[in-house]
C-alpha cells in the first residue's frame, strides 16, 4: 500500500466556487500534482480540465508530472482573461 501524504489544497474562483471553500488538507498517496488533480477533479466534479489550469508547489509555478511530497502546499490557477 502506497504511504499517504497530507497536503494542502488551494483553490480559487471557479475551483473555490465549486469545491465550496478555500482551502483543504487531504490524504492522498498520488505521486504527482496532476495525479492528484484528477483525482480531485473526479471526486468534486470540477468542471476545469487540467490543461486549462496553472499549478504551483510550495509557491512555485510546477508541471503537471511534478512529485508531490508530504506537507506540500498546493494552488490550481485559472487563467485571468483581461479585457
Amino acid at each position: 500500500m502506497d504511504k499517504l501524504m497530507k497536503i494542502n489544497i488551494e483553490y480559487f474562483a471557479k475551483l473555490r466556487e465549486e469545491r465550496g471553500c478555500s482551502s483543504e488538507v487531504i490524504e492522498t498517496s498520488a505521486s504527482t500534482v496532476g495525479e492528484m488533480y484528477k483525482l480531485l477533479q473526479e471526486k468534486y466534479k470540477f468542471s476545469i480540465p487540467f490543461e486549462n489550469l496553472k499549478v504551483a508547489i510550495n509557491e512555485n509555478f510546477s508541471n503537471w508530472n511534478e512529485k508531490i511530497n508530504d506537507n506540500d502546499t498546493v494552488v490550481f490557477i485559472q487563467p485571468v482573461a483581461g479585457g
